[in-house]
């Protein structure tokens, strides 16, 4: 879970607010959702959601583990207290001591987009095809509003600035430094993003193959 993006919420005719009230809808959204978990009627009372005695029938032997994706300290604090793991796309260690200072057993994922290719110059360019918009961080992605938007703003990414947040092409150590950085930073899992819906098999399996083996010697 997490504050939301513009692109997809403001179809739904309601604004887009801000990030703090974004912040404090999504702490009230997790409260209902964790007194549902309960299994008893709820009822609930906030500043942006009213529940009147809703009840779910058919409960997972265990609740559902809920994840909160923090990119700064407020969103980290609201995760910290409210959720079961921590989801970041930048290996920050301050978003890990902010969630959990102990450090606790709860877990925090890290997320790598990656984009491989037997080429590299051709994985590079497919990487910078697809992901251009991601160079934006998400302090400016949550807040453009249409695919119009994204598209002025990539054409003004280059090649070399996908190129340094994607790992791409066929040799493992790109891949191991990214991943490294997530395990310095203190995050405990990491994914691993495949660029392009007609790549996944082959990354499957360099993955098997060669990626996999080596993070493991590491």
């Amino acid at each position: 879970m997490g504050a939301g993006e513009n692109l997809n919420e403001h179809v739904v005719g309601m604004g887009w607010p801000s990030v703090d009230r974004r912040h404090q809808m999504l702490e009230e959204a997790v409260e209902i959702i964790r007194a549902l978990f309960g299994g008893g009627y709820v009822h609930y009372d906030g500043a942006y959601f009213t529940v009147d005695a809703a009840k779910l029938y058919d409960l997972p032997e265990e609740p559902v583990p809920i994840g909160i994706a923090a990119s700064g300290p407020r969103s980290a604090e609201l995760a910290a207290e409210h959720a079961d793991a921590l989801i970041a796309v930048q290996p920050d260690a301050k978003l890990v001591r902010a969630f959990d200072p102990s450090p606790g057993t709860r877990p925090k994922y890290g997320q790598v987009p990656v984009c491989y290719g037997r080429d590299e110059r051709d994985a590079r360019e497919y990487a910078h095809e697809l992901w251009s918009w991601g160079a934006a961080g998400w302090k400016v992605m949550a807040e453009l509003p249409g695919p119009k938007n994204f598209a002025v703003y990539t054409q003004f990414v280059r090649e070399e600035d996908v190129a340094e947040m994607v790992p791409s092409g066929p040799d493992p150590a790109p891949y191991l430094r990214a991943v490294g950085a997530f395990a310095d930073a203190g995050f405990t899992h990491v994914a691993l993003v495949q660029v392009g819906a007609d790549r996944q098999a082959d990354f499957l399996d360099f993955a098997e193959k060669e990626l996999l083996p080596a993070l493991r010697e590491e």
